[in-house]
C-alpha cells in the first residue's frame, strides 16, 4: 500500500466522517476522460460536511477545486495536488417552492431537474435537459442551449463562502452574462438554486424535451468523450461555422481532434491527453484568426 502524504493524513484527521479518496483519477470524473490524479477528493454528503471541509482547508492552508459533472473540464495530465471536492450526486435533491418555484441542489444533474420539473408541470427549463452538467456548474457558468440558459430561469443562488458561511445572491447580484456568472471572480460554491418557471401541460413539455434531444442527438458526437462545445461563441459568428470554414473540421492533434461531426466540439479519439486538447485549441483559434480575424476563447474550464 502507498505511503499517504501529510496532506492526505492530515486532512483524514479534520474530516473522519466524509468519505475521502486518494490519489483518485480525475479522468473517472470528467466528461474529456482525460486528467491525472487527485491528491485527494473528497465526497460531501451535507451542507455541514461542505463546510466541515472548507473549514480544514482553511486551517491547512489549502485551496480547492470544486467539480460537479466534470463535463466542462480539462484536467491537467500531472493531475492536481491538494484537493478536489466532487459534488455530482453528493448534493441531490429537489423540492417544490410554490405553485411555480422549485429548489434544487447543485449536485443533481441539469437534466433530472428538467425531468422532475416536467413530472411537476411546470415549463420553462426544457433546454437544460440536454445539457449534460450538474446545477452547480450550470448556474456558474450561466449555461444554455437552443435558446434557453440559467439566467432566464434562475431567481435566486444558495452560496458558500470558503469559510463555510451561506449566503443568497438573487438573480440581479449573480450578474449573469454568456456563459458567466459574478462566481467566477468570487470565491463561493453553489450549494442549491431556485428556478421561477410557469404552469404548463406535462406531456407537452415531455414532447419539446425529447425533440430537443432528437435534435441533439442527430447533431452532436454524443458516443466520443469531449467536453461540449470547446469555444465560446464570438461576436458576429459561430465557433462551429468558423471552424469549418477554415476547413478544420476533423483536425486532429494526438488524441484529440475537432469533431467530424460537429465543428464546435473537441473530441477524445482514444488515448488523448490534455496537452493534446490545449494544443488542438490553441492552433485550431490560430488558424481561424488568421482566416477571419476572430479570435476564439475556450469555453472548456483548463485547470
Amino acid at each position: 500500500m502507498t505511503e499517504l502524504t501529510d496532506f492526505q493524513r492530515e486532512l483524514s484527521a479534520f474530516l473522519p466522517d466524509v468519505e475521502l479518496r486518494f490519489e483518485e483519477a480525475l479522468a473517472r470524473h470528467t466528461s474529456f476522460r482525460i486528467g491525472g490524479s487527485a491528491e485527494v477528493m473528497a465526497f460531501p454528503k451535507t451542507k455541514e460536511e461542505l463546510a466541515d471541509i472548507l473549514k480544514a482547508c482553511a486551517k491547512l492552508n489549502c485551496k480547492c477545486a470544486i467539480l460537479g459533472a466534470g463535463t466542462n473540464v480539462l484536467a491537467p495530465d500531472e493531475g492536481v495536488r491538494g484537493l478536489v471536492v466532487c459534488l455530482k450526486d453528493c448534493f441531490g435533491g429537489l423540492e417544490r417552492l410554490d405553485e411555480t418555484r422549485i429548489r434544487v441542489m447543485a449536485g443533481v444533474t441539469m437534466a433530472r431537474a428538467a425531468v422532475n420539473a416536467a413530472n411537476l408541470g411546470l415549463t420553462g427549463m426544457e433546454f437544460a435537459h440536454g445539457i449534460p452538467g450538474t446545477v452547480g456548474g450550470g448556474v456558474y457558468m450561466n449555461a444554455g442551449a437552443y435558446g434557453g440558459e440559467i439566467s432566464q430561469i434562475c431567481e435566486s443562488v444558495e452560496v458558500m463562502d470558503l469559510n463555510g458561511k451561506l449566503f443568497r445572491l438573487s438573480n440581479a447580484e449573480m450578474a449573469f452574462s454568456y456563459r458567466h456568472s459574478v462566481l467566477e471572480n468570487r470565491p463561493g460554491i453553489v450549494v442549491s438554486a431556485d428556478f421561477a418557471l410557469k404552469k404548463g401541460n406535462p406531456e407537452e413539455i415531455r414532447g419539446k424535451m425529447k425533440d430537443l434531444i432528437a435534435r441533439r442527438t442527430a447533431s452532436q458526437p454524443l458516443d466520443i468523450p469531449s467536453a461540449g462545445s470547446a469555444f465560446k461563441r464570438p461576436k458576429g459568428g459561430y465557433a462551429a461555422a468558423l471552424i469549418e470554414e477554415a476547413g478544420l473540421k476533423g483536425y486532429q492533434v494526438g488524441g484529440a481532434a475537432i469533431s467530424a461531426k460537429h465543428a464546435g466540439f473537441a473530441v477524445n479519439l482514444g488515448g488523448a491527453t490534455a496537452a493534446d486538447v490545449k494544443a488542438l485549441l490553441s492552433q485550431v483559434s490560430d488558424r481561424v484568426y488568421r482566416k477571419s480575424g476572430i479570435r476564439l476563447e475556450p469555453e472548456v474550464r483548463i485547470w
